[in-house]
């Protein structure tokens, strides 16, 4: 029986999740890898917008601090559905700062699921992550 801080991810998210990394995979075979992000966010978004999904794309993020919003000029790269935060990159490979800044715009965010895509590789599958809040 989970705990009920690790509630299980609802299946809605799940399949949301799935969504995205079915375009996601479609956008990396039709472009390849070494495109700049910000050609990947705007064709990833366009997929995504075709298939009835609602996405924002450059979300400002405030850090709240003492009980105040304070604008420090994050912003997450996508926010699909209003549910999952989806970060998308372009290195060599992810790595651990990665994950960690994920997770900090989830709880920043309040949200359950994060997506981490690396678009700068040859199998797309190699550059996933999944990140959960809680």
């Amino acid at each position: 029986m989970a705990s009920p801080r690790f509630s299980p991810i609802p299946d809605e998210l799940n399949a949301l999740s799935r969504l995205i990394l079915d375009c996601a995979i479609k956008v990396h075979k039709k472009l390849g890898p070494g495109l700049l992000e910000s050609s990947y966010r705007a064709c990833l978004a366009h997929e995504l917008t075709t298939r009835g999904v609602s996405v924002e794309c450059e979300v400002p993020l405030p850090i709240h601090y003492e009980g105040v919003a304070l604008d420090c000029g994050y912003r997450m790269d996508m926010l699909v559905n209003g549910q999952v935060i989806v970060e998308l990159k372009t290195v060599d490979s992810l790595l651990a700062i990665h994950r960690s800044q994920l997770l900090t715009y989830l709880r920043h965010a309040n949200k359950r699921l994060g997506l981490l895509i690396n678009f700068n590789q040859i199998l797309l599958k190699n550059g996933i992550g999944r990140v959960i809040n809680g």
